[in-house]
C-alpha cells in the first residue's frame, strides 16, 4: 500500500510536536543538564576550575515558549554547543557554599546530590513521555 502525502499532513504534524513538546523539551534539557553536572564532578580536583549548572526552571520555559536561542551578532560569538550550552539553557557558574585555596568552585557532595536528582527527573520525564506515545498509539489503534 503506498500512501501519499496529503495537505493535513503538515498540520498534523505541528500538533503531534505540541503533544510531545514538553516532554522532549525536558529530556533534552536535563541531558544537556546531566552533562554539566559530570564534567563538573570529572573536574573536582581541577585547579581554578569553576562549577558550572543551568536553571532548570527558566531554560525549560524559555524552551517551551521558543525563545531559547541567542543571536550570534559576530563571529566571534561561540555557539550554545560550543559554550557547553544547550538550546534555550543558560549555563552559569554556581556560587560555592565553601571556597577553596585552589579556585576550584566545585563541591563534590553538591554536585553529587544535583546528579542524582537530575537523574531521577530524568527517568520520570522518560516515563511521561512513554505514556503519552502508548497513550496515543492506543488511541490510533481504537482501544
Amino acid at each position: 500500500m503506498y500512501l501519499r502525502p496529503n495537505k493535513g499532513g503538515k498540520a498534523a504534524m505541528k500538533v503531534l510536536d505540541k503533544f510531545l513538546q514538553p516532554q522532549g523539551a525536558a529530556l533534552q534539557l536535563r541531558q544537556k543538564r546531566m552533562e554539566i553536572l559530570s564534567s563538573n564532578i570529572a573536574n573536582a580536583a581541577t585547579p581554578g576550575y569553576k562549577a558550572r549548572d543551568i536553571d532548570f526552571s527558566s531554560a525549560y520555559a524559555s524552551a517551551l515558549s521558543g525563545t531559547g536561542t541567542l543571536d550570534k551578532t559576530s563571529p566571534l560569538h561561540l555557539t550554545a554547543k560550543a559554550a557547553g550550552g544547550g538550546e534555550g539553557a543558560d549555563v552559569k557558574f554556581r556560587t560555592p557554599l565553601s571556597t577553596s585555596l585552589d579556585g576550584n568552585t566545585v563541591e563534590l557532595h553538591v554536585e553529587q546530590l544535583q546528579f542524582s536528582e537530575n537523574a531521577m527527573r530524568y527517568e520520570a520525564s522518560l516515563n511521561f513521555l512513554s505514556d503519552r506515545i502508548n497513550g496515543l498509539r492506543k488511541a490510533l489503534k481504537g482501544e
